[in-house]
C-alpha cells in the first residue's frame, strides 16, 4: 500500500477549511495556551545534573521529520553474539514538580494533541520541546535503559539509570530508510537486525501488530492542507520493538515491586474471532491457519484486499485501558495484542501516564521507596488517560472529517469508483482512490468488501465535515 496524500486546492473551500480547522483545536476541550503560573514555573525550572555521565555515548533520535518534543534516544552496538541496546528518555519527572503549577495543569491535559493547524502540547514548550527534549547536540539528563540481548533478540538483563547523555544526530524516518536499504553505516545500522530479532520474538510469544495505513491531515510550507494515507516503513516498526521491549521491562519492574499501572487489553473473545474469520473469507484472504498476528503479519501489503482485512482486524484490539495496583500484582496482567505486561514508559513529554512509569521504575531499580506524590496519585490516572484519549480520537477524527469533505468539495455532482472496506447493514465503509478518502456511503444491493461501487457526490459540508453520497 503505497503513499497516497490528496491535496486540497487554494479556493474558497481551502478558506473554509482552515477556519474550520481553527475552529476544532480551539472547541479540542484543551486550552490552546498556558496560564501564565504554568509557563513561568516552566521558565524557572532547572534539574539536578545526574551522577552518570553518559555523554560519550553516541545516542541518536528517530522521529517523524520536523519534530521537536523528542522522548527516546538510542544507542545499538554488538556485545560478543548479541548486543547492547540503549534507549534513552526524556527525563521529565526530573523537570516537573509534584502538586506544582506544570504538573497541574500536565494532569488536565493528559497528552498533546495533535492538530493539522498545530499541536496543543502537554507540557509548555520551553521543556517539551527544548529543555527537557533529546536535541542532537545538547546536554540532557536521561532516564537510560541498557539492555543486554542474545543472538536471538532475547532480553538476558536490563538495567535503569539516570545519566547526562548527547545525542549526535535527528534522524527522520524516510531518509534513514533510505540509508539502511543502501547499506551504510550509521546510527540505526543495526536497527533492521535488532528490529527483525524483535518481531520474531513477537511472534514466538503470540503477540500481533495490526500496522494499518496511518490516516494523516498535513499543512504544507504553501499552506494547503492535504491528507497523506501510508503505511509504517520498516524502520518505524524496527524502532517500535525497541519502545515495546522498554514498556515490557517497565512492566516486570512494577510488577515484581507490586505497584505502578500497566496498559492492558483483553485477549478477543470467541466471538470475535468467528466474526473476523468469517469476514477474511468473504473477502477471499481466508484465515485458517497460525494465530492472528501470524496471519497479519503474513498478510501481501500490496494486495488491494488487505486494507478491507486490517480494517476488519481491528475489531480484535478493542478494550485496551489502564490497570492500577499497589500492594498485590495483578494475576492477569497480560497485554493481548503484545503477548506480555507492558506498561506506557516511553513518551513522557507527549503522555501524562509515563512520568508516572518512569518515577516508579526508576525508584525500584535503584532499591529505593516509590515516590509518595506518584503512589498516592495512581488512582486518578486511568480516567485523567481516558479523557484526554477521547478528545484526541474526537479532535483527529473530526480533522480529517473537514479535510475529506473539502477534498470533495469540487466534485459535488459527479460520479466517482469506490472500493468496500467493510458492510454496516445498509451502508459500508469505503476507500476513494482519488483523492483518497475514506468515507461512509449507501450499499448496492449484494455488494461485499472488495467490490467497487460507484457514488454520486451529491452535497459536503466542511464545517461540519459531513458528504452524502448516492448509488449511481
Amino acid at each position: 500500500m503505497p503513499q497516497r496524500r490528496s491535496y486540497v486546492a487554494p479556493s474558497a473551500a481551502q478558506t473554509e477549511l482552515a477556519a474550520a480547522l481553527v475552529a476544532l483545536r480551539e472547541a479540542a476541550g484543551t486550552p490552546l495556551e498556558f496560564p501564565p503560573a504554568v509557563l513561568a514555573e516552566a521558565e524557572a525550572t532547572a534539574t539536578s545534573v545526574p551522577e552518570l555521565d553518559l555523554r560519550h555515548i553516541p545516542f541518536a533520535t528517530l522521529d517523524p521529520e520536523g519534530s521537536r518534543d523528542l522522548d527516546q534516544a538510542f544507542h545499538l552496538e554488538r556485545a560478543g553474539s548479541g548486543y547492547t541496546v540503549r534507549y534513552a528518555i526524556a527525563d521529565v519527572p526530573g523537570f516537573v514538580s509534584p502538586a506544582g503549577a506544570v504538573d497541574v495543569e500536565a494532569r488536565r491535559r493528559g497528552q498533546t494533541l495533535y492538530a493539522a493547524d498545530g499541536s496543543i502540547p502537554l507540557h509548555p514548550r520551553v521543556l517539551s520541546e527544548d529543555r527537557a527534549s533529546l536535541l542532537a547536540g545538547a546536554d540532557r539528563p536521561a532516564l537510560v535503559w541498557t539492555f543486554s540481548l542474545d543472538s536471538a533478540g532475547v532480553v538476558t538483563s536490563f538495567e535503569l539509570r539516570r545519566a547526562l547523555i548527547r545525542s549526535r544526530a535527528q534522524l527522520e524516518y524516510v531518509t534513514t530508510q533510505q540509508a539502511v536499504d543502501r547499506g551504510e553505516d550509521g546510527p540505526a545500522a543495526l536497527l533492521p537486525e535488532i528490529g527483525a530479532l524483535r518481531i520474531e520474538q513477537e511472534r514466538l510469544r503470540g503477540g500481533a501488530s495490526l500496522n494499518l495505513p496511518d490516516e494523516v491531515v498535513v499543512r504544507e510550507e504553501s499552506g494547503d492542507y492535504a491528507i497523506e494515507r501510508r503505511s509504517p516503513l520498516p524502520i518505524e516498526e524496527w524502532n517500535a520493538q525497541l519502545s515495546l521491549m522498554t514498556g515490557m521491562a517497565a512492566a516486570s519492574l512494577m510488577l515484581d515491586a507490586k505497584v505502578g499501572i500497566l496498559r492492558t487489553m483483553p485477549e478477543p473473545d470467541a466471538a470475535a474471532f468467528a466474526t473476523f474469520r468469517h469476514q477474511t473469507e468473504a473477502l477471499g484472504r481466508p484465515w485458517t491457519t497460525g494465530t492472528y498476528g501470524e496471519f497479519l503479519r503474513g498478510l501481501d501489503r500490496t494486495d488491494a484486499l488487505t486494507l478491507p482485512v486490517l480494517e476488519a482486524a481491528a475489531s480484535l484490539f478493542r478494550g485496551a485501558g489502564y490497570l492500577v495496583f499497589d500492594g498485590q500484582a495483578p494475576t492477569d496482567a497480560v497485554q493481548a495484542a503484545i503477548g506480555a505486561p507492558y506498561a506506557h514508559a516511553t513518551a513522557p513529554l507527549r503522555r501524562l501516564v509515563d512520568r508516572w512509569t518512569l518515577a516508579i521504575c526508576l525508584a525500584v531499580s535503584q532499591g529505593e521507596p516509590v515516590p509518595e506524590w506518584a503512589r498516592s496519585s495512581l488512582a486518578e490516572l486511568p480516567a485523567l488517560m481516558q479523557e484526554s484519549g477521547q478528545r484526541a480520537s474526537r479532535l483527529n477524527s473530526a480533522t480529517i472529517n473537514c479535510v475529506e469533505a473539502a477534498l470533495l468539495t469540487p466534485l459535488v455532482d459527479t460520479v466517482i469508483a469506490a472500493t468496500v472496506i467493510e458492510v454496516r447493514g445498509e451502508r459500508a465503509s469505503v476507500q476513494i482512490a482519488a483523492p483518497a478518502v475514506t468515507a461512509t456511503a449507501p450499499l448496492s444491493a449484494g455488494a461485499k468488501p472488495g467490490d467497487v461501487v460507484r457514488l454520486r457526490i451529491v452535497r459536503t459540508d466542511i464545517g461540519k465535515g459531513e458528504v452524502e453520497f448516492a448509488l449511481s
